[in-house]
């Protein structure tokens, strides 16, 4: 659906993105992730043909954006940065205004954008009433008009309370399963992005340190597990037969390839009781900065 190939933009002095080349597959969720002025923004503007690459070129369905953004673009939805709407009109109005841009779209499309975002009930009140969700969901019905099969998102949950970023994740799920649309989405929020996408690619001061599936990336060679026993020093024997390590009192790490089952098995032959056992998951920013600060050393 998406291919990116050796992206580079150099704002004056400032270097936005560094040789940026991925691929995204139709019908995924992809996700843009990184912290502000990594070159999320920078790489969703250069997909839309709104910011021009110093060097390199971005392809939707095998169409270079930057030779012919009109046939690239066909079909592509979008929210990009503050959506801007006339506030003194209705938010009906604003979708109107916005679809005759392009081409005068029949009601019941507008009505079924509408249906879809949840709101019906809200969209013939002026939009300066809208909270900031409303705004956001007024947003992608617009992106959704004329019925496109790939949506851009810049940091859609950028500014929405727990609620709204709950509805938002519900609403981009619905998007890609029910309508089986390509997604993707910028974000500096790495538990939204972990539920949401089925890729990542994770960018670091415009450069592209890590692109592929979560379990690449949490994949841990020494799972850690919490262990409570009756007796160390008779399971510390054990342990040390196995090549298990002790990091904490109370924690044991499996030497690579090692099975937890093989531990408890030869604990209980051991002798020893075990009252309580549990695997620790790393904490899923300690991972994202393990990932920021190997790229930093390499």
């Amino acid at each position: 659906m998406i291919r990116l190939e050796h992206l580079s933009k150099t704002f004056k002095k400032r270097v936005a993105l560094e040789d940026l080349s991925l691929e995204i597959r139709q019908g995924e969720i992809f996700g843009l992730l990184g912290h502000n002025g990594a070159g999320k923004s920078t790489t969703l503007g250069m997909l839309l043909g709104q910011i021009y690459p110093t060097s390199g070129e971005a392809f939707i369905r095998g169409v270079s954006v930057q030779q012919n953004r009109q046939k690239a673009l066909n079909k592509v939805g979008a929210i990009f940065e503050e959506p801007a709407f006339h506030d003194y009109l209705s938010g009906w109005d604003n979708l109107r205004i916005l679809t005759s841009y392009s081409a005068r779209l029949p009601d019941e499309e507008l009505r079924e954008a509408v249906r879809f975002t949840g709101l019906e009930k809200r969209i013939h009140d002026p939009v300066w009433v809208y909270s900031h969700g409303m705004r956001q969901r007024l947003a992608l019905a617009q992106a959704l008009l004329p019925r496109p099969d790939l949506i851009l998102l810049d940091e859609p949950a950028e500014g929405l309370d727990p609620e709204g970023i709950y509805e938002m994740r519900k609403l981009i799920v619905r998007l890609n399963r029910e309508r089986g649309m390509t997604v993707v989405l910028s974000s500096h929020l790495l538990a939204e992005v972990e539920q949401l996408c089925d890729r990542v690619a994770i960018l670091n001061q415009g450069r592209l340190i890590f692109e592929g599936r979560w379990n690449e990336l949490t994949a841990d060679p020494s799972p850690v597990h919490r262990l409570e026993v009756d007796d160390w020093k008779k399971a510390d024997g054990i342990l040390q037969k196995l090549r298990v390590t002790r990091p904490t009192a109370e924690t044991i790490s499996l030497a690579p390839g090692g099975d937890m089952a093989d531990v408890v098995s030869a604990l209980v032959k051991g002798g020893v009781r075990i009252r309580a056992i549990e695997p620790l998951r790393r904490n899923l920013e300690d991972i994202y900065l393990k990932a920021i600060s190997a790229a930093k050393r390499a």
